[in-house]
C-alpha cells in the first residue's frame, strides 16, 4: 500500500468509528456543478509565473512546507507596494515573492531569521513564526545536501504524483502529517499533497508535458471542511458545533479534528466515485477549496487548530 493509499484506507477507518461528524453525501452530489476550476495559481499571483520554471518549482517547494495556519482575530495580513491589503498564502506568495527578489535566491542557510520575520511583518506577526523558519531552512539544506542546490533539476524528471509525493515526504521530514485515532495511526499528508499537484500543475501548465496527479486524495484542511459543512454535507453534533462556531480552538490530534479531516476526505472520495472517476480528486478538493475563497459566503466558521500540517 503507497502512502497515499494509506490516507484513504485510515480515514474510512475514522468515519467507520465517528461520533461528532455525520456525511450527507447525497446532497452534494445530486445539487452541485462539477465543471472543472482553473488551478489556484494560474491566475499568476504577484507574477509567480513569470519567473522561469526552475525558479517557480523551487519557489513552490518553500511555499508549500509553510502554506498553513493563517487564522486569527486580527487575522495576518500585509499591505503591499500598492496599498493593497491581503492575507492567507496570497499573502505569503507575495512576500516570498518579495525576499527571493531581495536576495537573488530562497536559500534559508542563507537568510537569517531577522530577514524572514521582517520579509513578513504584518498587522501581527503571522502565526508560528518560529516554525516556519525551522521548516524552511531545514528544506534548504536537505537541498543543499542531497539534491546540489536545486530541487527542480532534482525531480524534473519525475511527472507522476506518486514517485514526486515518495520522494517529498521521505526526505523532508516536516511533510510528515500524522494524527492517532482510538490507538490507531490515521494519515492526511496535507500540504505534501498540495506540494505535489501545485508542481504537477504548473509544470503541466508551463512546460506542456503530460504529467498525472490522479493519486492525490484530497488536501484536509479548515476551509474545504466548512465549506462542505455550509452545504449540509459535513453535519456536526451538539458538541463539536458548539466549539467550531464560538471560534475555541480545537487541538490538535483531537478526537475532533481527526473526524473533521478524515470527513472531509472521505467526502471527496465519494464525490468522485458518484462521478465514474472522471475527475481526479485533487481537482474536486480545488472546486470546493475555490468555493471558500467567495467572501460572499455566509458559511458558518472553520474549525481552529493550530497546526503547521494546514
Amino acid at each position: 500500500m503507497n502512502k497515499l493509499e494509506e490516507v484513504i484506507n485510515t480515514s474510512k477507518y475514522v468515519v467507520n468509528n465517528v461520533k461528532h461528524v455525520k456525511i450527507e453525501i447525497t446532497k452534494l452530489i445530486n445539487n452541485w456543478n462539477y465543471e472543472k476550476s482553473m488551478h489556484w495559481l494560474s491566475s499568476n499571483p504577484y507574477g509567480l509565473l513569470d519567473k522561469n520554471i526552475e525558479d517557480i518549482i523551487n519557489f513552490l517547494l518553500i511555499l508549500g512546507s509553510i502554506d498553513c495556519s493563517f487564522w486569527g482575530s486580527p487575522k495576518w495580513t500585509i499591505t503591499t507596494e500598492e496599498n493593497e491589503k491581503i492575507d492567507g498564502a496570497f499573502a505569503l506568495i507575495y512576500a516570498l515573492s518579495k525576499l527571493q527578489r531581495k536576495k537573488g535566491h530562497l536559500d534559508f542557510t542563507k537568510i537569517t531569521f531577522t530577514e524572514f520575520k521582517h520579509a513578513l511583518d504584518g498587522n501581527i506577526e503571522i502565526p508560528l513564526l518560529n516554525e516556519r523558519y525551522k521548516i524552511v531552512h531545514e528544506i534548504s539544506r536537505i537541498v543543499n545536501d542531497k539534491m546540489k542546490g536545486n530541487f527542480y533539476e532534482y525531480t524534473k524528471n519525475i511527472a507522476n504524483d506518486i514517485e514526486l509525493f515518495n520522494l517529498i515526504v521521505n526526505n523532508f521530514p516536516s511533510f510528515e502529517d500524522k494524527r492517532t485515532y482510538e490507538g490507531k495511526n490515521i494519515y492526511f499528508y496535507k500540504l505534501a499533497q498540495l506540494v505535489v499537484s501545485d508542481i504537477l500543475h504548473i509544470r503541466k501548465l508551463k512546460e506542456n508535458i503530460v504529467v498525472d496527479y490522479s493519486h492525490l486524495v484530497g488536501c484536509a484542511d479548515y476551509k474545504i471542511p466548512q465549506v462542505l459543512r455550509g452545504l449540509n454535507i459535513l453535519v456536526y453534533d451538539k458538541e463539536l458545533a458548539k466549539l467550531v462556531d464560538s471560534k475555541a480552538e480545537i487541538e490538535e490530534n483531537s478526537i475532533y479534528e481527526v473526524e473533521i479531516r478524515a470527513s472531509m476526505i472521505i467526502v471527496i472520495s465519494k464525490i468522485k466515485e458518484a462521478l465514474n472517476n472522471k475527475m481526479c480528486a485533487i481537482d474536486i478538493n480545488d472546486i470546493i477549496w475555490s468555493l471558500g475563497q467567495d467572501k460572499t459566503k455566509n458559511f458558518e466558521p472553520y474549525h481552529r487548530t493550530r497546526t503547521m500540517s494546514y
